[in-house]
């Protein structure tokens, strides 16, 4: 009835020629009061009204006008998008337009959610309107020529669809009305669509081509621009950095070089795009700089194996995650190595270390898997020659016979799936052939070779289990007689000190992280687990497995003594020597040990792991006669029965044999064996210097590494070691400290990038303890807010959300690499109680992660919940919370909106500001699973309120568009911007 009433009074209006002030006293008497009346559908009764004739009344529109002036109604969806398709009636048109000139400079919403949607639509439906008749007036100038009045109406829609977009505002209204669309694709929508849209923008782009008036297709061609953005105006990246070196990619790139060969390749692609990403870094810098830091490396890897690694991650195991960062970046590939062209002192150095041309090297192989075209290849190839030949003279007399190890590694490569070929093959019958294979494998430097290349190539893990099958061998084997005692003695030591070799260079997880194929636990797992030393590992002397069994002490030593006797020598080794230890040695002649290392090598690396064992649980001055013991072992015992290979056996034990014993000898400040020309001393042990605080030492090495602006293999090395001496906490709140002491913002920016790529030592533990422990710390304490004033605020801010982002990334995937899974945890306990933030009325959230770990956690449906204050989008997905990482990062947002909802501003505010401005700036379109889904959808209310965030696209990056709840919060909180 009111409806029928309106339009009644709105006939009587005309009848009678009211005024548009007597309209408006008269529609205040007879109908209800209130702000407006939009729920008569005030407007769009007057707008029916006004479009009935030929032309406009325009006494009905004065109306129209008045009360969009007089705020007494808002700018209906019928003003905004009217339901008009008679273009060729201008007149009506031109009205239209005047209307749409009274309010699109100033659209708002301050109401609830679903008016604010309601406004989101309307702008999409005028956009529709707009282009539809853009793409009318232009077809109709086509078909019959110029005309001033058509030129003019096609103006008129263009300036108008202009002025409405050029907003970034209502740019972002209609990008949540289009996700609105999607969301609701399922639904019987009424009005128009995003599909409308680009069936208009088709029909638009089309009847551009044959136009006349260039000013006027110009104009059109950049509305067109405004409306193609809409769908990625979050994708687009503000201006990259002006900066060409990027020390947190040089940092992870040697990171993974130095300790991480064996590590899985997609994690690395994983983690060097978020790096990409989060730092904005264009492709070609991107790739140099990778390049560079694998350089560096080649150049400043300790001789020996190191040496060999690095290569084979340089020549082997990058390029292959090149191609899988981006396809078809075939010309961003070639500017870096044009770049790096440039680069020469750095590539000198590198050929004249590994005594070939490296640059020409890795052309061929990154050709090889389409990463650069063959001319591309052949014109940087020709022009690094052309260097060269001006470079200083490399070859020397003594290195011209000396095989480059880049040569080396890429011939490795196919030997390691032949090596794999031939051990899976039966040698039942006749093991000797074996023999000849494994001798080869041990002579010079080729097991290291085959290995780095094993490693690189992803199959060191295959190469091991084969070795470990091989170890457990000579067990099948038939046959007494002293040739077959000797073949299955060789067999088991070579496999044996091969493994030993494998856990000392690249970890014990390269065994112990696959569990053996036919579930029985193999020998050497068995051992490596209780027995074998390994650094921050507590082995027990009194373990079960060291105890004597009785009968074999005296069968062991007689067999030992007799030096023709060899048939019994695998039956008895090395099991029997892990259990004779404690009873032999304390009691032997230290002048005539047992020949243990005289035949089978294996049982002297056996006796000494117990030796180390015992000898940790001694005092300094009880070691001396065990480390003599160890001393002795570790001599060569030449003579005529010591098998074969025996002397390329003793290297690899001594090898194993002084990793296994540095720590010990270096406690009583003892040489394990006297120091020999030429041989280098093990490479990254004894880094802290003596007597040193370790506060001290992590403070001067990142000093050192800050005035260098680069962190090398040596300086990562040390804050491994000073990590795991002083705990996660310890390390990461000194190293914050470091960074809070910046007060320029150009140094600040370099500690940000130098501690996130040393922070990759052990990602995952030291994001929970800064976002767990030091932020909340820092956040709730007055007297420590000054700390966080920029510049070094806005930089811890940065570093912070880095790291969120990455831990969560690789969480998320379940990418953890070996080296951080196989440190010993720190683990934050009870994270939902870190801090308090609302005593007096505990959320959903904070009872849903103080809940029962046995218990299931349910949630229940989004129509079924209300807008708590701790709501957010984790919940909506039904995250699981009681994982670590997202319990820190739940209580870290609520923490932040506590302090965006308290009354008290100061620099803590300030670096909220900060790290949410840092979440978006590092955010991709389409966040759904990212940080800020555990932010609660109230904080968006109390973001826009300071002044730096209270923009569109701010909005847009904070909430989660893929829920509809997500997209009332924003439609919410831009309408009223």
């Amino acid at each position: 009835m009111k409806v029928v009433n309106l339009k009644q009074s709105i006939l009587q209006a005309w009848k009678e020629r009211w005024s548009d002030y007597q309209w408006a006293i008269n529609i205040k008497k007879n109908f209800p009061k209130g702000a407006t009346w939009d729920y008569l559908n005030l407007a769009e009764a007057l707008m029916e009204q006004a479009m009935i004739g030929p032309s406009p009344n325009p006494l009905i529109l004065s109306y129209l006008k008045y009360a969009i002036s007089s705020q007494s109604c808002l700018p209906d969806k019928c003003c905004i998008a009217p339901q008009f398709d008679d273009f060729s009636r201008e007149l009506c048109v031109k009205a239209l337009l005047e209307i749409m000139d009274m309010f699109c400079h100033r659209l708002s919403c301050h109401g609830k959610a679903e008016e604010c949607i309601g406004l989101c639509r309307a702008l999409l439906g005028g956009v529709v309107w707009l282009l539809t008749g853009c793409a009318w007036y232009c077809e109709r100038l086509r078909e019959l020529g110029p005309s001033t009045s058509t030129d003019a109406s096609l103006k008129g829609c263009q300036e108008r669809l202009n002025n409405l977009l050029v907003s970034t505002k209502n740019r972002a209204l209609v990008h949540i009305a289009r996700l609105e669309d999607q969301g609701q694709s399922g639904a019987t929508g009424v009005g128009p669509s995003w599909t409308n849209v680009e069936q208009a923008l088709h029909r638009l782009t089309d009847s551009l081509s044959r136009m006349t008036n260039h000013t006027l297709t110009g104009n059109l061609e950049e509305c067109v621009s405004l409306v193609k953005s809409i769908p990625t105006m979050l994708s687009m990246r503000p201006d990259p950095p002006h900066h060409a070196s990027f020390p947190s990619v040089h940092a992870f790139i040697m990171l993974e070089g130095t300790m991480n060969l064996t590590g899985e390749t997609q994690p690395l692609v994983e983690q060097l795009m978020i790096i990409k990403r989060m730092q904005r870094i264009p492709t070609p810098l991107f790739v140099l700089e990778i390049w560079k830091a694998c350089f560096t490396g080649l150049i400043e890897s300790p001789e020996g194996t190191e040496e060999l690694k690095w290569t084979a991650f340089t020549f082997l195991k990058l390029p292959y995650p090149l191609v899988d960062l981006q396809q078809d970046f075939m010309d961003d590939v070639n500017i870096a190595f044009e770049y790096l062209l440039k680069l020469t002192p750095l590539l000198d150095k590198a050929d004249q270390r590994c005594n070939c041309d490296c640059l020409s090297m890795l052309l061929q192989e990154c050709n090889k898997l389409g990463l650069l075209s063959d001319s591309n290849t052949t014109n940087l190839t020709s022009k690094r020659a052309e260097d060269r030949e001006y470079a200083p003279r490399m070859k020397t007399a003594e290195n011209a016979n000396i095989q480059p190890n880049p040569g080396l590694i890429l011939r490795a490569e196919p030997t390691v799936t032949n090596i794999l070929k031939t051990v899976d093959a039966d040698h039942s019958k006749s093991p000797e052939g074996l023999l000849g294979v494994l001798g080869h494998m041990l002579s010079g430097k080729s097991l290291d070779l085959l290995l780095a290349a094993a490693a690189a190539t992803g199959k060191l893990k295959s190469f091991a289990r084969k070795f470990i099958k091989l170890n457990e061998f000579p067990k099948h084997i038939s046959g007494e007689g002293s040739k077959s005692a000797s073949v299955r003695a060789l067999l088991f030591d070579i496999s044996f000190l091969m493994l030993c070799h494998v856990v000392q260079t690249y970890g014990s997880e390269v065994i112990l992280s696959d569990p053996s194929p036919s579930g029985e636990t193999p020998f050497f797992e068995t051992w490596l687990q209780t027995c074998m030393p390994e650094e921050g590992k507590t082995l027990n002397p009194d373990h079960p497995c060291f105890r004597p069994e009785s009968g074999k002490v005296e069968s062991l030593v007689a067999l030992l003594n007799n030096s023709s006797e060899m048939k019994l020598v695998t039956y008895s080794c090395p099991l029997s020597v892990t259990t004779l230890s404690p009873t032999l040695f304390p009691s032997s002649d230290l002048l005539h040990p047992l020949p243990l290392s005289g035949k089978v090598c294996s049982m002297a690396i056996c006796a000494v792991a117990w030796l180390v064992a015992h000898v940790r649980m001694l005092g300094l001055d009880e070691r001396e006669k065990p480390q003599t013991m160890i001393r002795q072992l570790m001599t060569p015992l030449y003579g005529e029965n010591t098998l074969q290979f025996y002397n390329e056996r003793v290297v690899i034990m001594s090898s194993i044999l002084e990793h296994m014993c540095a720590d010990v000898f270096q406690q009583t400040g003892l040489a394990l064996r006297p120091p020999m020309e030429g041989q280098e001393p093990i490479p990254y042990r004894n880094l802290l210097p003596a007597k040193e605080p370790i506060h001290e030492s992590l403070s001067k090495q990142f000093r050192s590494v800050l005035w260098k602006g680069w962190v090398d293999s040596h300086a990562l090395h040390l804050f491994e070691s000073l990590l795991h001496m002083g705990g996660v906490f310890w390390f990461t709140n000194n190293l914050i400290k470091e960074l809070l002491k910046e007060t320029r913002q150009e140094w600040a920016n370099r500690v940000v990038e130098l501690l996130y790529s040393i922070f990759c030592l052990d990602t995952q533990q030291i994001t929970l303890t800064l976002l767990g422990h030091i932020l909340p710390n820092l956040l709730t304490d007055p007297a420590r807010w000054h700390s966080l004033a920029d510049p070094p605020g806005k930089a811890l801010a940065k570093l912070s959300v880095w790291c969120a982002l990455s831990s969560f990334s690789s969480h998320h995937k379940g990418q953890a690499s070996a080296r951080q899974r196989k440190r010993q945890r720190e683990d934050i306990e009870d994270y939902s109680n870190l801090f308090p933030l609302d005593d007096t009325q505990p959320s959903k959230l904070m009872r849903l992660l103080s809940s029962n770990e046995d218990e299931p956690v349910v949630l229940s449906s989004p129509g079924d919940r209300s807008m708590s204050t701790s709501l957010s989008a984790s919940q909506l997905h039904t995250v699981n919370m009681r994982d670590p990482l997202n319990r820190v990062l739940a209580n870290l947002f609520l923490l932040i909106s506590s302090i965006l909802g308290s009354k008290t501003a100061g620099s803590h505010t300030q670096f909220v500001q900060s790290f949410m401005e840092e979440c978006v700036e590092c955010l991709e379109q389409g966040s759904r699973g990212s940080i800020l889904q555990f932010m609660p959808f109230t904080m968006v209310s109390e973001l826009v309120k300071l002044p730096a965030l209270a923009k569109p696209k701010v909005v847009l990056g904070i909430t989660d568009l893929t829920l509809p709840l997500g997209r009332r919060v924003a439609a919410k909180a831009i309408s009223a911007l």
